[in-house]
């Protein structure tokens, strides 16, 4: 298996893993440490998406997250 690959795709779901318990939550805790603990949830999405951008490019790995956000993508002209 090719390594790049490998590690784009385990990115990809470690962006997925960090969004779902981020989504959960939302369903638990105090409000103060739901907060905290969403903030930590995103950061780390931000990290795998910077490093996931170096192996894929920006615009990929954009879409990429946007996919395991559940955002429709845009058409080809922009919208």
């Amino acid at each position: 298996m090719d390594t790049n690959m490998s590690e784009v795709t385990r990115l990809r779901n470690q962006i997925e893993a960090e969004y779902i318990a981020a989504q959960r939550g939302l369903e638990g805790l105090a409000e103060v440490a739901r907060h905290q603990y969403i903030t930590t949830q995103m950061e780390n999405m931000d990290c795998y998406h910077r490093q996931l951008a170096k192996l894929v490019g920006e615009e990929r790995a954009i879409q990429m997250v946007a996919q395991v956000f559940g955002t429709p993508e845009e058409d080809s002209d922009g919208r």
